[in-house]
């Protein structure tokens, strides 16, 4: 039991470094793309790099990236629901302010909470929906959702998002057992065709030389999007996909912090509300979680 709390344990904070390396990449594509690298683009590229780091650091390792007959649909559930997430919140964005996305898609963690008791073995629990669901208020306070101007498809597609993620999050579960080399390969290879399909649909492909339009900002971005992938990928083989959905409530909270020191962006006293209640849930979710965890006396 001891070694199972343990990896409960560096779970959650796998799942809190990956929210920040998430966090950290939003305000960096965000440089990026005012510098007139597109989402699309960098996505793609993401994609691609991703793939040759791991193809190499197999090569170099002599590690295998085949996988058991068993494992494929598994991964492949993975992929598709990882490609999924990035493709509708990416398109999402284009009828809708980014702010408004930003709040339906956070939404999944609750929606997480919910479907837990449904498909896996967990209990339902009444204190971990109630932490979800303030977290999400308080995520909207920060995010301060523009209302106007809302467009249908923009708000099916963020919807769309949030209901992958979740998926991505039970599906990575189902992983836990494959390594982590293949998982992180093969679920990549599911996700470029996607990647090339919007690419190829927006028409924004540039070759590798256009890195130099922001080179720092890409660096942070690819650097942000690769170690928050592979954190995910080790936390949710250690952590049921309840915990580890709030413990990603702290990326938008990241952001917004990162944003107003790089950018400058000032933050309102609804921000800072909405930030302490953030922060308020995740701290209740760690501790309702080691509680959990607790031996009981004999």
């Amino acid at each position: 039991m001891s070694g199972a709390r343990t990896s409960e344990g560096q779970g959650l904070l796998l799942a809190f470094a990956s929210a920040a390396a998430f966090g950290t990449n939003i305000v960096s594509a965000q440089i990026a793309g005012a510098a007139g690298l597109g989402g699309p683009l960098l996505v793609f590229y993401r994609v691609l790099i991703m793939l040759v780091l791991v193809g190499a650091a197999a090569l170099l390792a002599r590690a295998s990236l085949s996988l058991l007959r068993g494992q494929r649909l598994p991964v492949l559930r993975f992929g598709i629901a990882t490609a999924l997430v990035g493709t509708a919140y990416l398109s999402s964005v284009s009828f809708v302010p980014v702010s408004v996305a930003a709040v339906i898609f956070y939404t999944y963690p609750v929606l997480i909470v919910l479907l837990e008791p449904l498909l896996t073995r967990a209990p339902f629990r009444a204190d971990r929906l109630v932490v979800a669901i303030v977290a999400f208020i308080g995520i909207a306070l920060v995010v301060g959702p523009d209302l106007h101007g809302l467009d249908p498809r923009g708000l099916a597609l963020a919807g769309l998002a949030s209901l992958a993620a979740a998926a991505q999050f039970f599906a990575a579960a189902s992983c836990a057992s494959i390594a982590t080399m293949p998982k992180l390969f093969w679920s990549h290879v599911v996700i470029l065709p996607v990647t090339l399909l919007i690419l190829a649909l927006t028409g924004g492909f540039l070759p590798p030389q256009a890195f130099l339009l922001a080179p720092i900002a890409l660096a942070v971005t690819y650097g942000g999007y690769l170690v928050g992938f592979v954190l995910q990928i080790l936390a949710l083989a250690r952590i049921a996909p309840g915990p580890a959905g709030l413990a990603y409530c702290a990326e938008p909270i990241i952001a917004v912090a990162i944003a107003a020191v790089v950018l400058g962006e000032r933050l309102g006293s609804l921000q800072y509300a909405g930030g302490a209640l953030v922060i308020a849930a995740l701290v209740t979710n760690v501790i309702l979680e080691q509680s959990r965890r607790r031996p009981v006396p004999a």
